[in-house]
């Protein structure tokens, strides 16, 4: 018996354009930042959907996931535009230009970046560019990875009588390392969703420490959150490193300070997480 088509399919069936629409006529072409959230496609949103449908040009990142990318029509020319971090990557400038002179010609420009386009997406720059040369632009908002990640460990970002604020951190920036309010931090019960924090485990569990936090105050570090090939780590602070340095992980890593995952019986619609406690 044939599996039922999945649900962001039948979705993006019904908002698909005619196949024979006509690209943005000369002169009229626009960009539209587009959350493609953490990876998994039922994550996208409506709006997300119906402009990756109408697109004549995907730009996307490269955290961006398949199953996102597959709804792509045919006839919309795809460009990678892939960020590593330390490692290769298509500079801001190239991504600028190439956003600017696509949408100059008249085409529907989507932007697709992994997540919230908001949250360390570099936006402001991608924006200016397009102001600079009076093209037309919008925001999709998608769901970021903390929010992914939170979800996947049955866990929410904020509780009463625990912490009522929660900082989104960067690992690293242009200029290497990040630094941020480490003794800010340290104090107890603080909640911190670290993005891009995989080389600089030790440098933020050395200020961390440095600054008063507890040893054994909780991490979880999610590989690939939200993704078929999801994999979750319980830690502690005070071998936060060391357990990211023996799980090896290949995808992107949220790390979670704050928070340790809540043990829960997956839903049928939810793929079991792999949990491993820290030794």
């Amino acid at each position: 018996m044939e599996s039922p088509m999945p649900s962001i399919l039948r979705l993006f069936n019904w908002l698909r354009p005619a196949s024979t629409a006509a690209p943005a006529a000369a002169g009229a072409g626009q960009v539209t930042f587009v959350g493609a959230g953490p990876g998994d496609p039922d994550l996208l949103t409506v709006a997300a959907v119906r402009a990756i449908g109408q697109a004549d040009v995907v730009i996307h990142d490269r955290l961006v996931g398949d199953g996102v990318l597959a709804l792509c029509p045919r006839r919309a020319t795809r460009i990678a535009a892939g960020k590593q971090g330390f490692g290769a990557a298509v500079s801001q400038d190239e991504i600028n230009r190439m956003v600017r002179a696509h949408a100059r010609r008249g085409r529907r420009v989507v932007r697709l970046k992994s997540g919230d386009p908001t949250v360390f997406g570099r936006l402001d720059e991608e924006i200016a560019a397009c102001n600079a040369a009076g093209v037309a632009w919008h925001i999709v908002p998608g769901i970021t990875a903390a929010s992914a990640g939170a979800a996947a460990i049955g866990q929410s970002q904020t509780k009463r009588g625990r912490n009522s604020s929660i900082r989104f951190l960067t690992g690293h920036d242009m200029r290497g390392f990040a630094d941020h309010d480490w003794r800010a931090l340290a104090r107890g019960g603080e909640v911190a969703a670290i993005y891009m924090g995989k080389r600089s485990a030790r440098f933020i569990q050395g200020r961390l420490m440095m600054h008063g936090a507890a040893p054994d105050t909780p991490v979880t570090l999610i590989e690939n959150a939200s993704r078929p090939d999801q994999r979750i780590v319980a830690a502690r602070l005070g071998d936060m490193a060391d357990t990211m340095h023996r799980a090896a992980f290949a995808g992107p890593v949220l790390t979670y300070y704050g928070l340790a995952p809540r043990r829960a019986t997956p839903s049928a619609r939810q793929t079991p997480a792999v949990q491993e406690e820290a030794s």
